[in-house]
C-alpha cells in the first residue's frame, strides 16, 4: 500500500464549491482498481489549503490506472480549476513504524 499526497491550495472565495466539486469526484476514484481510501482535510493554519490523501495498492494503480482512465478526465474538470498553482502529487511507501 502506498499513500498519495497532495497540498491543494484552492483559489480565494472557493473552498465551499471545492468541497461540493470533491464530495461529486469521490465516486471517481473509489471505483478504481487499487483504490483503497481517500481522505481530504482542511488546513488550520492556512485559509483554501486543503490535505488531500489517497491510499492505493500500488503508485501504478494511480498512475497507470486512474489517471489513464475516462473517469480521471471528468475528476480533472471538477476539480483543476480550483486550484492556484497546480499541486504536486507525492507517493510514500509502507509504515516504518507507528
Amino acid at each position: 500500500m502506498i499513500i498519495e499526497q497532495a497540498l491543494l491550495q484552492v483559489k480565494p472565495g472557493q473552498s465551499d464549491q471545492f468541497v461540493s466539486a470533491m464530495q461529486k469526484a469521490k465516486p471517481l476514484i473509489a471505483a478504481q482498481s487499487g483504490f483503497q481510501s481517500i481522505e481530504v482535510r482542511p488546513s488550520v493554519d492556512r485559509p483554501n489549503q486543503f490535505l488531500l490523501l489517497v491510499k492505493w495498492k500500488s503508485v501504478e494503480a494511480h498512475r497507470n490506472g486512474f489517471r489513464k482512465s475516462p473517469e480521471y478526465a471528468q475528476w480533472r474538470a471538477l476539480l483543476h480549476d480550483f486550484y492556484d498553482p497546480m499541486p504536486s502529487v507525492t507517493y510514500f511507501g509502507e509504515t516504518i513504524f507507528s
